[in-house]
């Protein structure tokens, strides 16, 4: 791949083929603790007594409970077990095998659009759209609100900063106050769906949400919100990187793009494979409940530790030959999903979207590559390891 042609974000090292000097180290100006290493980062996902998802705890400015609080992403047992449990009842994988013909037919009618033009660009006209559409179809958002979900996603993104240190992120009190108005905008949006769906359940994710029910317990108002707004977010935006990602390797490396359309049995392996090689999510913060130590490394309770998943899944030590993209790599324990009790609950249908996505890619635009002139443009901010742009030319 051409990594040194593109604008990779410069924490990316693994990218360029390199390992971080150490296992782990320390950040002065972050105040955060960095990992690297698969094992540690396994042992650190693994281990929710130890390491909090909790983040918010060290944000230097008090995060507003009205609309942060029972955001499952941030939970810890036993809290978490209640919500994402109720979650997995909702969201079943037999919904999402459902969705199936239903997807094949969203990318069909975005290729419909783009199949008369020389170029355009894979991620704003095909990756982007189509599991924002997928997700808004899901949750049964009603196609005259979906310009203002996409907009809301997009923001999302557009107004997550890259690393900053403590101190900075305090004096930003008018992007953060902007950032609050905005989730209670959401928050409004949502209760207000979810409570058309009390009174006239329908075949949606959001109906199951607001109805399901497991020995006694039920989703609040709040937790509803939370639970759409990162499906929303976290899943369009992960999906879409990885449509991008993979479209851009079999790019780079056409010899195995033509064995994956010649046997479609490999592009389940290859988009596994995708997720280790070039990890959408780079990233995941967790924090000490205790005084540990990692890889010889002691770190007090109440420190901020990031692991870097995308560091992990080019760890020699548990992948054989770690910077070559291998199509047919088995077994494949990549992080791309995560680990442990936050492993990604939108997994199935991000990866029944890139396989849906990569089939029909193939079948329809066989001459696909990427456009010279316009090199792909990749997302600046340190936990995101993915295209925001990938210019192509069709014919």
């Amino acid at each position: 791949m051409r990594v040194e042609e593109w604008a990779v974000h410069p924490k990316h090292i693994w990218l360029h083929g390199r390992r971080p000097e150490q296992l782990v180290d320390y950040d002065e100006s972050l105040q955060m603790w960095n990992v690297y290493g698969y094992p540690e980062a396994v042992d650190i996902l693994t281990r929710p007594k130890t390491y909090s998802n909790d983040a918010g705890r060290l944000d230097p400015v008090e995060l507003p409970p009205d609309i942060c609080a029972g955001d499952f992403s941030q939970l810890d047992p036993p809290e978490h077990r209640k919500v994402r449990g109720l979650v997995d009842f909702a969201f079943t994988p037999n919904l999402v095998a459902g969705l199936e013909g239903r997807v094949d037919a969203l990318v069909h009618e975005l290729l419909d659009e783009l199949c008369g033009r020389d170029a355009f660009d894979l991620v704003a006209d095909f990756a982007t759209p189509l599991p924002l559409t997928v997700i808004c179809e899901l949750l049964g958002v009603p196609r005259e609100d979906r310009a203002i979900i996409h907009d809301w996603s997009r923001r999302m993104v557009d107004d997550t900063d890259d690393f900053e240190p403590p101190e900075v992120i305090a004096e930003q009190t008018h992007e953060l106050q902007r950032a609050f108005d905005m989730l209670r905008e959401m928050r409004e949006y949502w209760e207000g769906l979810a409570a058309e769906r009390r009174r006239s359940p329908r075949d949606d994710l959001l109906s199951h949400l607001v109805q399901v029910e497991h020995e006694g317990d039920r989703l609040s108002d709040l937790e509803v919100f939370n639970i759409a707004n990162r499906l929303v977010v976290n899943g369009h935006h992960t999906t879409s990187m990885l449509i991008g990602n993979t479209m851009l390797i079999l790019d780079a490396f056409p010899e195995q793009r033509e064995r994956v359309r010649a046997d479609r049995s490999l592009v389940p392996p290859m988009i596994e494979e995708s997720l280790r090689f070039l990890s959408p999510i780079s990233t995941v913060g967790k924090v000490t409940n205790e005084d540990v130590v990692v890889a010889g490394t002691a770190i007090p309770k109440d420190q901020l530790v990031m692991v870097w998943t995308g560091a992990a899944n080019r760890d020699e030590r548990a992948f054989d030959r770690p910077h070559e993209f291998d199509l047919t790599r088995a077994p494949n324990p990549h992080l791309g999903f995560g680990r442990g009790i936050h492993f990604c609950v939108g997994r199935r249908l991000a990866r029944l979207e890139a396989r849906s996505a990569v089939n029909i890619l193939l079948d329809r635009l066989p001459g696909l590559r990427a456009d010279p002139a316009n090199p792909p443009s990749f997302f600046q901010i340190a936990d995101a390891g993915g295209l925001d742009g990938f210019p192509v030319l069709v014919k």
